[in-house]
């Protein structure tokens, strides 16, 4: 078992790791909502 130091360690490398995507999906997800080539996030559409 890891120490707690080496788990946040881990934790805080994780973060800058780019293969790491639920830590990137997080860290995006509020510039995401204003990407509207997002497909996770779409806008309600305006009824027209």
């Amino acid at each position: 078992m890891p120490n707690k130091t080496q788990a946040n360690l881990d934790h805080h490398a994780n973060q800058m790791n780019p293969n790491n995507q639920a830590y990137q999906d997080r860290m995006n997800n509020h510039s995401n909502q204003l990407n509207p080539n997002n497909w996770r996030y779409q806008p309600p559409k305006g009824g027209k």
